[in-house]
């Protein structure tokens, strides 16, 4: 009689092992590669972003477009937001929508997509993930934190914040994002988007990741995003001395470093 060929249950589990074995290998060089793209995406946004910024201060004698999404101002005749009010409670995915496409920038974008990055934990209903910095147009805190109004304020373009992604950590897509002036700590969570770190783009028209340099802000930023509403003063993590990410937003954000 012949024999019938087939696996025998040992062969059968070494296959599975081998396949498992190359999955745990490949997976995570997929997921980098996956990552890799959505942040190149996320990137292209920004910049594009950035150049309709610029375009608007072209066409309004280099004044600088509101940053601010309604809730520090509320002028839609003379000093329209570049994005409006889309962050109340009760807010609907179209009125969302709308209040984007009601903002001063959108007529020089006509696109949705370039306000939202994908990455994060954020709900299918949200349209924005992008935030202005304060200090362009947003919102001034006094002393050094200088509001600017016009382009020609900016002093070192290539090294000032203009939008970031944000993904809405602790309500920051509010108005805009900011950090303090005069002291070791956190004011807008920092936002812990595509790995350590997060995307800005910058007032000379590219943008760029940055890698949170000390886990103390990774931690936060990461409870902060677990705990939509949290700040600093609750935080599990509130000792930042010396934290050298903190200083390296103030000059993004402010333009100076405390230390000096």
């Amino acid at each position: 009689m012949r024999r019938r060929k087939a696996f025998t249950l040992i062969e059968l589990l070494v296959v599975i092992a081998i396949i498992a074995i190359l999955m745990a290998i490949l997976l995570p060089s997929l997921n980098r590669a996956r990552e890799q793209g959505k942040r190149a995406v996320c990137l292209s946004n920004l910049k594009n972003l950035t150049l309709v910024w610029i375009m608007y201060a072209d066409d309004n004698d280099d004044k600088i477009v509101n940053g601010d999404t309604e809730e520090y101002s509320s002028d839609r005749v003379n000093n329209r937001c570049w994005v409006l009010k889309d962050w109340a409670g009760g807010t609907t995915p179209d009125q969302k929508k709308k209040a984007i496409e009601d903002g001063a920038l959108f007529p020089y974008t006509k696109t949705l997509k370039l306000y939202r990055c994908f990455t994060g934990k954020i709900s299918r209903n949200e349209y924005r993930t992008y935030t202005v910095v304060d200090a362009m147009n947003c919102k001034g805190w006094g002393g050094k934190a200088v509001m600017l109004k016009k382009r020609t304020e900016i002093h070192d373009a290539p090294y000032r914040f203009v939008f970031l992604d944000d993904g809405g950590t602790a309500g920051a897509t509010l108005g805009g994002w900011t950090c303090f002036t005069d002291r070791d700590e956190w004011w807008d969570p920092p936002p812990v988007r595509h790995g350590d770190g997060t995307t800005f783009s910058y007032a000379d028209g590219h943008s760029a990741e940055m890698k949170w340099k000390d886990q103390r802000t990774v931690k936060y930023g990461k409870w902060a995003l677990e705990n939509m509403d949290a700040f600093s003063s609750s935080s599990p993590y509130p000792d930042q001395t010396k934290n050298v990410d903190i200083r390296d937003t103030q000059v993004g954000c402010w333009g100076f470093d405390v230390r000096r």
